[in-house]
């Protein structure tokens, strides 16, 4: 295959008529007709805005020769999933915190609110980084998130099941010692096994 051969069959998986990409390099269509015939040759200029176009190297489109599998043609590399997980960890652990500082000092619905609020950007966070990241790192992303945030994620929801059916108070964002130690005990039971079981799953998941 020669160049000519090479910009033709590039041309065709682009599905573009030899006027469109004239038009897109910014010469006649005669013009491209009489590389692919091999009538003339594209100057060093045209050969430039062909490999951009295509995204393919000049040395593909001069000479057939392949870049080797480590490089990448695309100038724009996907960023890696597991640094959105660390940032929407992060965020998740701040809701937490934030949670329970602001209760600490008011004890109102707020305190809660301003938690979950920071909680779902965390969460909003995760989910953009699942769909612009590096797909090869997904899967280490996910399991890297799942297996910490389970323990952020799902201790307010169950602190205020909790508090709801011992102290009626379920605004608080972490269990309240106002009933029996009983209660108290097993919400941390029912939390640390249910973390646990997904902690176990993703471990299995890995083998």
């Amino acid at each position: 295959m020669n160049i000519a051969d090479r910009i033709q069959h590039l041309r065709k998986v682009k599905g573009i008529s030899q006027e469109e990409l004239a038009n897109q390099i910014g010469v006649s269509r005669q013009s491209v007709s009489k590389w692919e015939s091999e009538q003339t040759l594209p100057d060093i200029e045209k050969i430039i805005l062909l490999s951009d176009f295509f995204e393919v190297t000049t040395d593909y489109l001069l000479k057939g020769i392949e870049p080797a599998p480590h490089e990448s043609i695309s100038t724009h590399e996907k960023p890696n999933g597991v640094i959105f997980t660390i940032v929407a960890t992060t965020m998740n652990a701040l809701g937490l915190i934030v949670a329970a500082m602001i209760w600490n000092e008011e004890q109102t619905a707020i305190a809660t609110l301003t938690g979950l609020i920071l909680i779902i950007f965390g969460c909003m966070i995760y989910g953009i980084g699942m769909v612009i990241s590096d797909q090869s790192s997904q899967t280490k992303a996910k399991q890297l998130f799942w297996s910490i945030n389970i323990w952020t994620l799902t201790f307010i929801p169950l602190s205020m099941a909790y508090n709801i059916m011992t102290s009626g108070l379920g605004t608080a964002p972490y269990p309240l010692l106002d009933a029996s130690y009983v209660g108290f005990i097993l919400f941390w039971m029912i939390y640390i096994m249910l973390g646990s079981i997904v902690n176990l799953l993703i471990y299995k998941q890995r083998a």
